[in-house]
């Protein structure tokens, strides 16, 4: 079986979660998901120290804002700005909206923002843009929706995240349990085509390490991570097979425990000044 997640062309974003099925799960997930976030929020702090140093923006945007952490981040970073925060997760917007931050909490999806044109100087999305089956669409709204000068900053993951546990299932029975993510190299192309001056684009992993593996798939859980791949198998897994999956991944422990890699993608992109 090959594993579309390494596979070096664009047509791999066909396979990528049905975005239906991914505003269900994170709005299922509002309120577990911030107690188990850790990486969210070190990944969304290092994509806030990455902007440029003179973004000062009187209108931002909180793209796929989720719980709204990083909305109020923004919020008391740039306080003399204005914040929307955007989600497809209607359950994660009613999470979020108490918790203050942002000026509106718009319902909305990054693909067809539903924002006017040259409205906003900073879009900010942290973790979210990996859900969206069409990479092209969304960093054409982003031109669209920010005014010359402003700045697109996202974070988001790219194949081979995950890698062990795929690896783990893919020796016990060849299904895609994992998520499916675009390569690097659709992110470049998109991004070259853009028309925005790409100020920055690279991938560090992160690794974290867990002492069970259970604990591991407890957390992509309460993310609302868990397995959206199309082509899922159904039912319930068997006790023989969960067996196998932690006798496959025991293969990948270190000193630490067993590690769960994430190689994430940062961008930073400019709207030239007209």
């Amino acid at each position: 079986m090959t594993d579309a997640a390494t596979a070096p062309t664009l047509e791999t974003e066909s396979a990528l979660p049905d975005k239906r099925q991914v505003a269900a799960s994170f709005s299922r997930a509002a309120s577990s998901y911030d107690a188990v976030a850790d990486l969210q929020r070190t990944v969304g702090n290092t994509l806030i120290e990455r902007l440029p140093c003179s973004t000062a923006p009187a209108r931002w945007l909180d793209l796929g804002c989720g719980t709204g952490y990083f909305s109020r981040s923004l919020a008391s970073r740039f306080p003399a700005g204005k914040g929307v925060a955007l989600d497809i997760a209607e359950g994660m917007l009613r999470h979020a909206q108490p918790l203050g931050g942002a000026s509106h909490f718009v319902a909305g999806d990054a693909e067809c923002l539903p924002l006017r044109d040259a409205s906003v100087d900073l879009i900010f999305s942290s973790l979210a843009l990996q859900w969206c089956e069409d990479f092209s669409a969304v960093v054409g709204e982003a031109k669209r929706v920010l005014r010359p000068g402003g700045v697109f900053a996202f974070s988001s993951l790219c194949s081979g995240t995950l890698q062990e546990l795929r690896d783990s299932w893919q020796a016990v029975d060849g299904f895609a349990h994992v998520n499916r993510f675009r390569p690097l190299s659709a992110y470049q192309q998109h991004c070259a085509a853009s028309g925005l001056r790409l100020e920055r684009l690279d991938v560090e992993p992160e690794v974290l390490h867990f002492a069970e593996l259970r604990q591991l798939t407890s957390e992509l859980k309460a993310l609302g991570a868990h397995n959206l791949n199309p082509g899922r198998p159904g039912g319930l897994t068997g006790r023989a097979r969960i067996r196998a999956l932690i006798d496959a991944y025991e293969r990948f422990r270190t000193p630490s425990g067993l590690p769960a890699t994430y190689q994430v993608v940062y961008g930073v992109l400019c709207k030239e000044l007209t």
